[in-house]
């Protein structure tokens, strides 16, 4: 009740509002039936779009030189002054221009995204003011009965609600679409993997019924070569065998050949060994007479040899004897004449150093003027001349 009371307007200001709102009540009714259906319908509808365009390419292009000569005026001052009041603003002007320009930019594309020839703007616009004109309706009877403004508040609670309902449709819906994506994408992953992996097992399929056709025709070529191969070993092996037995024949006559002719020598051969053995018996006998008799007679020589070298014997002993006593004889004589011929040499050393001796001795005494070689004083042989004169 309180909140009620506090809302309540006095009855100047609801007339003032009811007034207004009577005003705009009448603005939207007569905007209603002044605005058009749609532009798509009409024949300059073209022309209107590209005015509009136009205009809005030129307003765009307006705030992009302004934007470029204030960044060539700031880059100016930067490179001229030190102010930094000239620099701020440079820089405020700059960032000014530069949000004018984004939300140009921002205006220029969604308008360029929306199309005006179709219905669809127009009925959004027709919409939006058929409930803006009833909220307004039952707002101004509202502060004409009650001086309230409470079927405003809901209208707005309720278009917040609708809003946010809205909204929230819009970002399921989003997060559908996301949600739709991904698994679309997911499911072109999948089947690119499945395609793949079906492309490769049929590759491997195709591979393996390769290598089983070619494992079969390798298995019939090696069945057939083995047959071929098992064909010619038994051939062989007949033919071998049937060799070895005429070898083995042959072979069997020579041998039963080479026993006849070795029966037939054998006999032969015992009959020359027979007649050999008796006559090498008879030698035998001769040889050992024979023996005996040399037998002795080298006995014989073996003793007279025997006496010959004890004689022999003695007689060196004998003549050994005498040879040592000569030999002792000769040394004797040798070690005598030794001592002789070096006695000699120790003499004719001894003779030969006293006579250098005394021939040193003599130039000794002539050098120094020693004994009958002295020289004689010189007064004593003037006075000699002086008398021999007179």
């Amino acid at each position: 009740m309180s909140t009620m009371e506090e809302r309540l307007l006095r009855a100047v200001d609801a007339i003032h509002c009811a007034t207004v709102f009577e005003d705009c009540v009448d603005q939207l009714a007569i905007l209603g039936r002044i605005m058009p259906a749609s532009f798509e319908f009409r024949p300059d509808a073209q022309e209107i779009v590209r005015s509009e365009i136009d205009q809005l390419v030129d307003g765009q292009q307006q705030l992009e030189n302004k934007f470029q000569s204030a960044l060539e005026t700031k880059a100016a001052l930067n490179s001229k002054t030190k102010n930094s009041a000239k620099l701020r603003a440079a820089s405020e002007g700059v960032n000014t221009i530069g949000g004018d320009l984004k939300n140009s930019t921002h205006v220029f594309g969604r308008s360029l995204r929306q199309n005006p020839l179709t219905t669809d703007n127009i009925q959004k616009i027709q919409d939006d003011r058929g409930f803006v004109e009833v909220v307004m309706t039952s707002t101004m009877a509202e502060l004409a009965q009650n001086r309230s403004f409470e079927t405003l508040v809901k209208a707005v609670r309720a278009a917040k609600q609708r809003k946010a309902s809205l909204q929230m449709t819009i970002q399921k819906e989003e997060d559908g679409r996301k949600r739709v994506k991904q698994l679309q994408k997911q499911i072109q992953d999948v089947k690119v993997e499945k395609e793949s992996e079906l492309q490769q097992r049929n590759e491997m399929i195709s591979h393996l019924k390769d290598q089983l056709q070619e494992m079969k025709a390798k298995s019939n070529m090696e069945g057939k070569y083995i047959k071929k191969c098992a064909e010619v070993a038994v051939a062989q092996t007949q033919k071998r065998c049937m060799l070895s037995e005429k070898e083995l024949k042959d072979e069997a006559e020579k041998l039963t050949n080479k026993i006849d002719e070795e029966n037939r020598a054998n006999a032969e051969i015992e009959s020359y060994l027979r007649a050999h053995v008796s006559d090498l018996t008879k030698k035998q006998e001769y040889w050992m007479e024979k023996f005996e008799k040399d037998k002795d007679a080298k006995q014989h020589e073996l003793d007279v040899l025997k006496a010959s070298k004890a004689n022999d014997l003695a007689r060196l002993q004998e003549l050994t004897k005498l040879y040592k006593e000569y030999e002792q004889v000769v040394v004797e004589d040798r070690i005598e004449k030794e001592k002789v011929r070096r006695k000699e040499e120790q003499e004719g050393i001894e003779l030969r150093a006293c006579i250098k001796l005394q021939a040193w001795w003599r130039g000794v005494m002539v050098r120094k003027g020693f004994g009958a070689f002295a020289k004689k004083k010189k007064g004593k042989k003037g006075k000699g001349k002086k008398g021999k004169g007179k």
